[in-house]
């Protein structure tokens, strides 16, 4: 009897070789997954700058949702005919930080409002749809900003801070 094979024939020797190289490869892998992971940057720097998208298209009419980028909120309104209107005919005069509306919002995008949701007096997350002219309250000290978020009344020297962002589509916007 010979234990000779035909060539082309597997053997067993060949068998573990390739088996051999097949848990290897897998090992090598399963080594070099945490080291290429490790070059992503972390979820704080991420949140630290990156940029946020947010969809638009769940938010109706009226409403007002709260974002946070960079550990700050910020909120998106979709402002109303009557809201806008309110905003466009207010009297600017005497106001601690003029500006117009059409400078607050992006041009053919007028309907959204972006703006940072921290007073500007000290810090505090003013509350929307309230104060007297329906826009941001600040209950802490009594900051009044209307649906432009301009200060009308109180403490806080400036608006409300209006962040870079830019439209990708009409229903998405990206902030940062």
């Amino acid at each position: 009897m010979t234990t000779a094979s035909l060539a082309g024939e597997p053997t067993r020797r060949n068998f573990l070789y390739l088996t051999t190289g097949v848990v290897g490869a897998a090992g090598v892998a399963a080594l070099a997954w945490p080291f290429i992971s490790q070059l992503n940057p972390d979820a704080a720097t991420i949140a630290a700058g990156a940029p946020i998208e947010v969809d638009l298209a769940p938010i109706v009419e009226g409403q007002e949702i709260k974002v946070f980028w960079r550990g700050q909120p910020y909120f998106i309104s979709h402002r109303t005919k009557q809201q806008i209107d309110e905003a466009r005919a207010a009297d600017n005069s005497g106001l601690p930080d003029v500006e117009k509306d059409a400078d607050r919002v992006k041009a053919g995008h007028e309907q959204w409002l972006v703006v940072k949701g921290v007073c500007t007096h000290l810090g505090c997350i003013p509350i929307a749809h309230e104060g007297h002219y329906k826009g941001f309250f600040c209950p802490c000290h009594g900051s009044v900003y209307d649906t432009s978020g301009r200060i009308r009344q109180g403490p806080a020297p400036k608006n409300l801070e209006i962040p870079p962002y830019a439209f990708l589509s009409d229903t998405r916007i990206q902030i940062g």
